[in-house]
């Protein structure tokens, strides 16, 4: 079958692919680019694990082809932060003790990134109604729920 050729822009950087018709974003990334913090837990759009923002928006990447990726921003989780330092939804839950098997972690912060950018002040309901496309077996969402209004609070002051 022939590959299609795609152009997106990942973590701020033009790449250019060719993908099968058939092949998932979530597979382009960690298999041809490398950018295996995307993780493929349930591969049924259940989980949340492989969570990435497409033009901002938090989106499934086990559901989402490649080709639909075509000429869009894609951004995971190692584009989040800035060389070294983390970025603050990533630092708060280093500092909230957030993260457990750290499985889910990527998802739940790109899924952060996203709704923080349209609501920088969300309540604590709001997170944890937007958390709950994330499935976590380990940290009850208490701890990424306090990262995340954390990370909202300390975003907020460097504005």
């Amino acid at each position: 079958m022939p590959g299609i050729d795609i152009r997106i822009c990942v973590n701020g950087e033009w790449r250019d692919l060719t993908v099968l018709p058939y092949e998932r974003l979530v597979d382009s990334l960690r298999e041809r680019l490398g950018l295996t913090g995307t993780k493929v837990g349930c591969g049924e759009g259940e989980c949340g694990a492989c969570t990435v923002t497409i033009d901002g928006k938090a989106v499934l990447s086990c559901l989402t082809l490649a080709v639909q990726a075509n000429g869009k921003q894609i951004r995971t989780i190692e584009g989040m932060g800035q060389g070294e330092e983390l970025h603050p939804i990533q630092k708060a839950f280093v500092e909230e003790g957030a993260a457990q098997c750290g499985f889910c972690t990527p998802g739940m912060i790109m899924t952060a990134d996203a709704m923080l950018k349209h609501d920088p002040n969300p309540s604590e309901d709001k997170v944890r109604k937007t958390l709950a496309n994330n499935l976590c077996r380990c940290t009850g969402y208490d701890k990424p729920v306090k990262a995340i209004l954390k990370a909202a609070r300390n975003m907020g002051k460097s504005d």
